[in-house]
């Protein structure tokens, strides 16, 4: 790979900032998940998907039964939720710290987590990524189908894992190509669930997508026009991108998947080159997201024997095999199982205001194409004012089933950027409070 100069300094910069930090060698008993281990999905063969599970901070053990369960995906493809844990919206987030003249890194707890009042799961999803095991790389799923199918057999099987999991309320979230992961697993639930026995259906309240790549035919088609009136290209290059952009759509089109994939990569090539930015997760950002102090930290062996890991198996942030191996399904699109969701559950769409890979202006894009019986009553419905606190933390609109939300200061990884927002965002959409209660029924969650 050849390397621009300004790209040569960013890496130069990564490899110097990666080694100078000293991992913390204990991890803090009070960090430690509630249970955390493996959910195989093929027996036979020991492929499993990893987990770490964290119970509610605050919940009345009496009424545990009925308290939410959050299932966190990360995107990628191939990128491991242990980096959302540890960086975004876990309870103990990987911080550098002095001691002694020499940096360290340590746990510090997250005043914006997603635990505070839900049980919060994170799942390395597909198998092959993070911690998670694939006996072959042939096993690694290579469409959405397959996908789906894993994370269900892994769902049931945390469920089963306690009698009072079966009762509590399931909502599913992710964000980037979890875009995809999410509504895939949703569809899946929705449709196995009336096939089978009440015990053994998965109790699906809802599913919500932070930044996601959903409807990329669509998506791919928003990046001159965003960047444009951002002021980040000019109108030569805005036609030169325009043309990559009708590649990439004329080979999805046509079916031709693989160069259809090729073609965005290099749409998003083209746009790093020209507006010369550290990264496109966040047009404010002098350099990428700090997502390598979970690396080095995770890379512990007894950090590593804490989480239930073999201490040999070696962490990457992001898996190269499983990225190769949905590479022909990156530009297959999923939205019709967002109508097919939205019409049996609620759903939540939000993005940072910042993000440029899978922002603002590229998820309306796709949704105002939905076939859904309410989707002119989304359109016209008010985009209220959402502040957290009594200050301005972005916007949000809703009608029916279906919520958008925009969360200010926030690029790719908008729980990293805004902990405590995106945690008040999410509770009060699972609890339906705030702008997100219903005018017509009473909130019975309003004391949790």
């Amino acid at each position: 790979m050849e390397l621009t100069p300004l790209k040569l300094i960013f890496f130069l910069t990564f490899l110097i900032h990666l080694h100078r930090y000293s991992s913390a060698s204990t991890f803090p008993k009070e960090a430690l998940p509630t249970k955390s281990g493996y959910l195989p999905v093929n027996d036979t063969t020991g492929s499993a998907i990893f987990y770490a599970f964290y119970e509610a901070q605050n919940h009345n053990h009496t009424s545990l039964s009925q308290t939410p369960l959050v299932i966190w995906l990360q995107g990628g493809p191939g990128c491991s939720s242990m980096t959302s844990n540890f960086y975004e919206l876990g309870p103990w987030l990987v911080t550098p710290s002095m001691k002694q003249n020499v940096e360290h890194l340590e746990l510090q707890p997250n005043p914006g987590s997603w635990n505070r009042i839900f049980g919060l799961l994170f799942l390395d999803n597909p198998i092959g990524t993070g911690f998670s095991i694939a006996s072959t790389p042939e096993e690694i799923p290579t469409d959405q189908e397959a996908v789906a199918r894993h994370l269900f057999i892994a769902i049931r099987k945390f469920i089963a894992l306690d009698p009072l999991f079966k009762s509590r309320p399931i909502y599913i979230t992710g964000e980037s190509y979890a875009g995809k992961y999410v509504p895939s697993i949703g569809y899946y639930i929705l449709k196995r669930n009336p096939l089978l026995p009440l015990s053994k259906r998965v109790n699906l309240h809802g599913v919500a997508i932070a930044n996601g790549l959903t409807d990329p035919e669509t998506q791919v088609g928003t990046y001159a026009l965003h960047n444009y009136y951002l002021g980040l290209i000019n109108e030569k290059q805005k036609t030169q991108l325009e043309k990559l952009q009708l590649e990439a759509i004329q080979l999805t089109k046509a079916g031709n998947w693989s160069h259809a994939t090729d073609a965005r990569i290099n749409v998003l090539s083209y746009l790093e080159n020209v507006t010369g930015l550290a990264t496109l997760l966040d047009f404010r950002r002098y350099r990428p997201y700090d997502t390598d102090w979970v690396v080095q930290f995770l890379k512990n062996p007894e950090i590593k024997k804490a989480l239930g890991v073999n201490e040999s198996m070696i962490f990457e942030d992001c898996n190269d095999v499983v990225t190769k191996a949905l590479h022909s399904d990156v530009m297959k699109s999923v939205r019709f199982k967002v109508e097919y969701l939205v019409k049996n559950t609620k759903v939540l769409l939000y993005q940072g205001q910042c993000d440029l890979r899978d922002g603002v202006f590229s998820s309306e894009s796709w949704m105002k194409k939905m076939k859904w019986e309410g989707l002119q009553k989304f359109l016209d419905a008010e985009r209220d004012v959402w502040n957290v606190n009594g200050v301005l933390a972005g916007y949000v609109q809703k009608s029916d089933n279906l919520s958008h939300a925009v969360v200010l200061a926030a690029g790719h990884f908008v729980e990293a950027d805004q902990h405590v927002n995106s945690q008040a965002l999410i509770e009060d959409w699972i609890l339906d409070r705030g702008l997100f209660a219903s005018k017509h029924i009473p909130n019975l969650f309003m004391d949790i």
